[in-house]
């Protein structure tokens, strides 16, 4: 059995509203911006002022003023807080991001480094799926080889490689990080139950960003394939449950609210079991899921069950249950 001991998230502090994007000249809206993808703002880890001059035209170029490194170590710090754990009780650290700093060494020693964790390091990484990838793999691990205690942190500083003269990808993508502490050989309350993981890699070209370049990915081709497999993914979990999936809470990959709201729609999941940021936030990549599981921590109760399925490039899709409360117990 996989337990869950903590979840952190972390935003940065400078925020583009949709006024700020109607300041670039790039011929969208507040309106356009809603009626599209439902989101109100994102945060960014670039200079703001910097920004509107250059509009990220050129990649590196743009004045950061957090890395991604420093965005993990305080998703970190939340989710050992959560935990009641100290960094040294960590023996693996696990990362991925849609924005890696580094082409080598592991983004995940950058960061272990930069949170003060001394332990063994590696990426995992199918983008946007990739907190789903971290779970499928240490699920399926055996206890033996496990750690006591490990670490999947995923930040993304996302909008450095977002081209902000382009409205199709501007309205959409913010920065943020997510942490969560995982054991098999410690029981917590909030345990994983099942998890699938599955690619397409025919369609790798549908979603991507070459080295050194701006994100891109083909917008309606991939809002298409996004709802039908998280609807697929969603039907697969259900399979593996004797209770309706439709009444638990329910988290998704944050790509946009219409494209939530779609889902939820075909699914039959009502409002209040929905849990979401990405009007928030925008687009975080593989760290919008495990966010949102972060910031409603508190929320999930003795006797609560989660369904978490993210989509991503690759083009890969998968996802977990998670059950909350000793009444569960597998």
């Amino acid at each position: 059995m996989l337990y869950i001991h903590g979840a952190g998230h972390y935003h940065p502090a400078n925020v583009i509203d949709n006024a700020y994007l109607e300041s670039l000249g790039i011929e969208t809206t507040h309106e356009w911006i809603i009626e599209r993808v439902g989101i109100k703002k994102r945060h960014t880890v670039m200079d703001l002022d910097n920004l509107k001059q250059t509009k990220n035209q050129r990649i590196g170029e743009t004045k950061v003023n957090e890395s991604s490194a420093e965005m993990g170590a305080k998703a970190i710090d939340m989710a050992l807080k959560r935990a009641g754990l100290n960094k040294a009780d960590i023996g693996m650290v696990i990362s991925a991001t849609c924005a890696p700093a580094y082409s080598l060494p592991a983004n995940a020693s950058v960061i272990a480094a930069e949170a003060g964790i001394d332990a063994f390091t590696v990426d995992i990484t199918s983008a946007c799926s990739s907190f789903a990838s971290h779970v499928h793999f240490l699920n399926h691990m055996h206890e033996d080889a496990m750690p006591d205690y490990v670490l999947s942190v995923i930040p993304e500083s996302w909008t450095t490689t977002t081209d902000f003269s382009d409205r199709r990808t501007a309205v959409l993508i913010g920065d943020g990080a997510a942490a969560v502490v995982f054991s098999k050989k410690h029981k917590a309350t909030m345990r994983v139950t099942n998890t699938c993981m599955t690619s397409d890699p025919t369609g790798w070209d549908k979603v991507q960003t070459k080295t050194g370049a701006h994100f891109y990915q083909d917008g309606l081709s991939v809002q298409k394939f996004a709802i039908k497999k998280t609807v697929a993914s969603f039907k697969h979990l259900q399979e593996q449950t004797t209770q309706a999936l439709s009444d638990h809470y329910f988290i998704s990959h944050q790509a946009n609210l219409t494209m939530l709201q779609s889902v939820c729609k075909k699914l039959g999941i009502q409002p209040d079991k929905h849990l979401y940021n990405v009007d928030e936030y925008g687009n975080c990549g593989a760290a919008g899921a495990p966010s949102v599981l972060s910031q409603n921590w508190d929320l999930f109760q003795d006797g609560d069950m989660i369904t978490l399925i993210v989509v991503g490039a690759g083009l890969t899709w998968g996802g977990m249950t998670i059950t909350v409360g000793e009444t569960h117990e597998a």
